[in-house]
C-alpha cells in the first residue's frame, strides 16, 4: 500500500513538472474552445452583449445608466468630454495581489505563460472588451503587452510581433490614447531608470522609451506617459538628489528631441506619483512636477497626467491637483480611480463617488476638455471580484460615476447659483481699488493709504453652507 502510494506521489511529481515545463498553447481545462492549432476560439466574453446606454430607472448592471455617448452637454458630445481608455495591464494582467495577498484570480483564457502566443491571446480579448464596453481608445505598458525577451534586440521583437496584430485590431476606429515604457519591474531598475546610479541602465532605459515611442506612434497614439516617481531618484543617504534630477532632466530633453525627429504630434505627459517607490520624489503632487519642468525649461514641452489616487497620497484632493494643472496650463490626461480612505497606499479602485466625480468634471469644463488627453481608467477590480463580468461591470460604474458627474457640473454651471455665489464673493475686486490690485497698478504705500482712511474693513460672510447646499443639489 505504501509503495502505491509513494508511485502514485511520483507519477504526480513528473506529470506536474511536465506540465509546467511545456509552455502550454491554450488553457488545459476549456476543451473545444482551443482550436486545432492551440489558438482560442470564439468570443472571450460569450453571454456579454454590447453594453448600451437603457437610461438611469434600468437595473440591468450591464448597461449605462447615465453615460450616452451621443448626448450633447454644453456644446459637446459625452464621449468627447469623456474620452474614455481601457487601461490594458490593470484590466488583462491583474491577479488581484496586493502587498499582503497572493493572486486570486486567473482569467479562463490564460495559460499560466507569458508567451507570444498567449500576449496576442490577451491582446484579442482586450480588442473585444473594447468593442462590447462601446469606448475607441486604450493604454499600455510595453512589457505587459509583449513578454521580457533574453536581450533587448529580442524583446523589441517581441514587441514588434504583438503590435502587428493590435494595429490589425484595432481597424480604423480605435486608437491607444497613449503608451508607455515599463520602466519599473525588472530588477535592472532597482535603482530607477533615468535617475539609475548605473550609466549602462540608463542607456537600456532610453532604449526601451525610444521603442515604445515608436510603437505608441506607430498604432497611431494621442500621447505618451512618464510615469513620474518610478523614473524618480532613490531615497538613500548616499544619494546625489540634484545629479539625479539633473540626468532625468537630460533623459526627458531626448524624449523631446526624439518625438520632434519621428513626427510624433501627441503630448508627453509626466504623472505625479507622491512615495512610490520613494518617500521623497521630484513629482510629489502637480505643484512639485510643475516646478521640476519649470526649473529644467521643460514646461512648454509636457503637460500632467493627473491620477485621482495619487493626489489623495499626497495629502490633497483629485480636484485640487487638477485646479493646480490647469491654472498652469498643464492638465493633460486624468487617470480615473480612487483611494480607500482607510488605507495607505494605491489602492487603483474604480470612481464611485458622485460628488467627487462632479468635483472632477468641473475642472474637465473649465479646462474646455482633455483632449488630446482623456480618462484612462488605472483601475483595477477588487481582490475578491473574480468573474470575467465584474470587469464590465467596473468599468460601466466607473463610467457611469464619471458620465453623471458630467451631467452634475452642467446643472451647476446652467443654473449659475453656485457662480453667481462665487461672484458675490468677490465682488469688492470689481470696484476701483479691486481693479487697481488686479492690474498690478496698487502699490504698498497707496494700500496703505487706504487702509489708514477706510479703517477697519467690514468682512462679509462667505456662505460656505449655502454653497455646500447648492453643490448637494444637483447630486
Amino acid at each position: 500500500m505504501a509503495g502505491r502510494i509513494l508511485l502514485l506521489l511520483l507519477c504526480m511529481i513528473v506529470v506536474s513538472f511536465i506540465v509546467n515545463a511545456a509552455p502550454q498553447t491554450c488553457p488545459a481545462d476549456l476543451g473545444k474552445k482551443c482550436g486545432e492549432d492551440g489558438e482560442w476560439e470564439g468570443e472571450f466574453f460569450p453571454g456579454i452583449p454590447k453594453i448600451k446606454y437603457e437610461g438611469p430607472s434600468s437595473k440591468n448592471p450591464l448597461s449605462y445608466k447615465w453615460y450616452n455617448a451621443e448626448e450633447e452637454i454644453l456644446g459637446k458630445k459625452m464621449k468627447d468630454w469623456l474620452r474614455f481608455s481601457v487601461a490594458f495591464w490593470h484590466t488583462f494582467r491583474g491577479t488581484g495581489a496586493d502587498p499582503f495577498g497572493a493572486p486570486t484570480k486567473q482569467w479562463p483564457w490564460e495559460d499560466g505563460t507569458n508567451s507570444i502566443a498567449m500576449a496576442k491571446r490577451r491582446m484579442r480579448a482586450n480588442f473585444e472588451f473594447i468593442n462590447k464596453l462601446g469606448v475607441d481608445r486604450w493604454c499600455f505598458h510595453d512589457r505587459d503587452i509583449a513578454p521580457d525577451g533574453k536581450t533587448l534586440k529580442e524583446s523589441n521583437a517581441n514587441l514588434d510581433e504583438v503590435v502587428a496584430l493590435a494595429k490589425e485590431l484595432q481597424g480604423d476606429k480605435i486608437r491607444p490614447l497613449w503608451g508607455t515604457a515599463q520602466l519599473f519591474m525588472h530588477p535592472r531598475y532597482m535603482h530607477g531608470a533615468a535617475t539609475s546610479s548605473e550609466a549602462a541602465v540608463y542607456a537600456y532605459a532610453a532604449a526601451q522609451v525610444k521603442k515604445a515611442m515608436e510603437v505608441t506612434h506607430y498604432l497611431g497614439g494621442e500621447n505618451y506617459v512618464f510615469w513620474g516617481g518610478r523614473e524618480g531618484y532613490q531615497s538613500l543617504l548616499n544619494t546625489d538628489m540634484e545629479r539625479e534630477l539633473d540626468h532625468l532632466a537630460r533623459f526627458l530633453e531626448s524624449a523631446v528631441a526624439y518625438k520632434k525627429k519621428i513626427g510624433f504630434n501627441g503630448t508627453l505627459l509626466i504623472e505625479p506619483k507622491p512615495q512610490e517607490p520613494t518617500k521623497h520624489q521630484y513629482d510629489w503632487d502637480a505643484a512639485t512636477t510643475a516646478n521640476f519642468l519649470r526649473k529644467y525649461g521643460l514646461i512648454d514641452e509636457f503637460k500632467l497626467n493627473i491620477e485621482c489616487n495619487h493626489a489623495t497620497l499626497s495629502g490633497h484632493s483629485c480636484h485640487h491637483d487638477l485646479e493646480v494643472a490647469r491654472i498652469n496650463g498643464l492638465l493633460g490626461n486624468i487617470d480615473a480611480n480612487t483611494g480607500d480612505p482607510q488605507i495607505g497606499w494605491d489602492t487603483d479602485q474604480f470612481m464611485t463617488d458622485i460628488a467627487e466625480a462632479t468635483m472632477v468634471m468641473l475642472s474637465v469644463i473649465k479646462n474646455d476638455g482633455l483632449a488630446p488627453g482623456g480618462f484612462n481608467f488605472d483601475a483595477k477590480l477588487r481582490r475578491e471580484s473574480t468573474d470575467v463580468e465584474d470587469l464590465f461591470i467596473a468599468h460601466i460604474s466607473g463610467m457611469d460615476t464619471l458620465a453623471r458627474g458630467l451631467r452634475n457640473a452642467a446643472k451647476l454651471i446652467e443654473d449659475g447659483s453656485l457662480y453667481e455665489l462665487g461672484r458675490k464673493r468677490y465682488s469688492s475686486f470689481d470696484t476701483e481699488l479691486g481693479a487697481k490690485i488686479e492690474a498690478g497698478k496698487a502699490d504698498f504705500e497707496m494700500l496703505e493709504k487706504i487702509a489708514m482712511e477706510g479703517g477697519e474693513p467690514k468682512v462679509a460672510s462667505a456662505k460656505q453652507e449655502l454653497a455646500e447646499m447648492i453643490f448637494q443639489s444637483v447630486l
